[in-house]
């Protein structure tokens, strides 16, 4: 009868580790899958009637963030909202950012200036 007693208590102690190391992954899946970029707007080929337009959109998981080479700051939430000056035709507007392993990822959107 005594194994019987402990096996409660044992299976409490693995439930718990499962947990933990399940919470442990969860919390730890933006630092596998890395930084993540979005352009929310303009939308990729828009077509624009003014040369001043207002880019927007939200990272993930970043340490560094440029728009066309030049850094560019998130809110606390990772929103960003970038003014960029467009040349007749098509321009292509980039977002790279960088996390604190290194790694990279990049976003690119095409503008039509009319």
């Amino acid at each position: 009868m005594k194994k019987i007693d402990h096996l409660p208590r044992y299976a409490i102690i693995i439930i718990f580790f499962i947990v933990v190391v399940g919470y442990a992954l969860f919390q730890s899946r933006f630092l596998i899958l890395g930084p993540r970029v979005n352009i929310t707007y303009p939308e990729d080929g828009a077509i624009v009637s003014s040369g001043l337009v207002v880019l927007e959109g939200t990272a993930k998981n970043v340490a560094w963030i440029t728009l066309n080479g030049r850094q560019i700051f998130t809110n606390e939430e990772g929103h960003w909202s970038e003014k960029l000056l467009v040349s007749p035709g098509l321009s292509t507007a980039t977002v790279e950012a960088r996390d604190r392993f290194g790694r990279e990822t990049v976003e690119r959107v095409r503008i039509l200036l009319n």
